[in-house]
């Protein structure tokens, strides 16, 4: 049966990142079909309102399986609307974020090899928006942690580390200070991990997480890190440095019966319409989401062949030391799978 995937093209350079991405599917020729669908803050300055996402691309949206979105800006002025990741994350409860942080051959950096996986609760925390404005000087904001989605979240990251055969998840919190949001959070994870004998939990303070992983990143290596909404995504976005560039971190975002794929990286404004930018990001949270709709050989085929262009060394963008366009780099990318699916 013919999955549908939303399309969400994004701003800045995502409509560039999104044709390459797209380049590489048709040479794979997934059993899917793609729906374009309207958002963004390119498309909130010309209509403006109250949300960068329509009625009409809502309704695209919850009549698909998945939605596949390029990077989109997010203003930090208090009069504009929600983040578009934000406002679908919490409509689908999406609550688990995940990011694969692994080194590509040919691109060791200089602080060496890593392989881990930050998974991130996405829903709540700090980024539930309960904040308000008490007077010109004083404001509050309340960080909501709940034990039915620390559990969830937890769940993932353990079962990430069953698949993969790894023994430990690294649990980031601050809870010598924030003793009851955080007490929760560890409470849960605790009670998960009875459910995965072979499976050991440590701890770690945010700060010296933060330190640790700049310090020592191979320490971390086949494991998977796991925390509230805020702190991972600072460890996630420092983890992503470890690597050649930020243009090769995609991630997928997952609910009980929906997901987001989407680049970590933003929407980079002033590379609009230059094609100069790395498409990796982009291109393989298309192949996740090709193995989350049930065609994994093709989302496999399109990871080889990413890994395999890298490597090559000869079509890769500027990021990664060399000289080709976003589509150059695609172009190859998409030979390169389409060689792999023949076989």
């Amino acid at each position: 049966m013919t999955k549908r995937v939303a399309l969400i093209r994004g701003d800045g350079i995502g409509p560039e990142v999104t044709e390459a991405a797209l380049l590489v599917l048709d040479a794979v020729n997934p059993d899917i079909e793609i729906v374009p669908c309207e958002a963004g803050y390119e498309w909130w300055l010309k209509h403006g309102g109250d949300t960068m996402i329509p009625p009409e691309s809502w309704k695209i949206l919850e009549e698909s399986d998945a939605c596949l979105k390029a990077p989109t800006t997010t203003i930090p002025e208090r009069w504009a609307p929600k983040s578009i990741p934000v406002s679908i994350r919490q409509r689908f409860d999406l609550y688990a974020n995940v990011r694969p942080i692994k080194t590509f051959k040919g691109t060791v950096g200089r602080l060496g090899e890593v392989d881990f996986v930050c998974v991130r609760e996405a829903t709540e925390g700090l980024y539930s928006g309960i904040e308000y404005r008490l007077s010109d000087d004083v404001a509050i904001a309340l960080r909501k942690i709940t034990a039915r989605q620390s559990e969830r979240v937890a769940r993932v990251a353990f079962e990430i580390a069953r698949r993969r055969g790894w023994s430990k998840v690294i649990v980031v919190t601050k809870r010598n200070i924030m003793r009851e949001c955080d007490g929760i959070f560890i409470e849960s994870v605790d009670r998960v991990s009875k459910s995965y004998p072979g499976i050991s939990y440590e701890e770690y303070f945010i700060d010296n997480m933060a330190q640790q992983l700049v310090k020592n990143p191979q320490r971390f290596n086949q494991n998977v890190i796991l925390g509230t909404n805020l702190f991972m995504d600072i460890i996630s976005e420092e983890a992503a440095a470890l690597v050649a560039s930020i243009g090769c971190i995609y991630s997928g975002n997952f609910g009980d019966s929906y997901a987001m794929f989407e680049p970590a990286h933003g929407s980079a404004p002033r590379y609009k319409g230059l094609y100069k930018v790395n498409p990796t990001a982009m291109i393989l949270s298309a192949a996740w989401m090709l193995e989350y709709l049930g065609e994994e050989d093709l989302g496999k085929a399109i990871f080889q062949a990413t890994e395999d262009v890298i490597a090559e060394g000869r079509y890769v963008t500027y990021d990664l030391g060399g000289n080709a366009s976003t589509l150059d780099m695609a172009r190859r990318i998409a030979e390169r799978a389409r060689e792999l699916t023949r076989r």
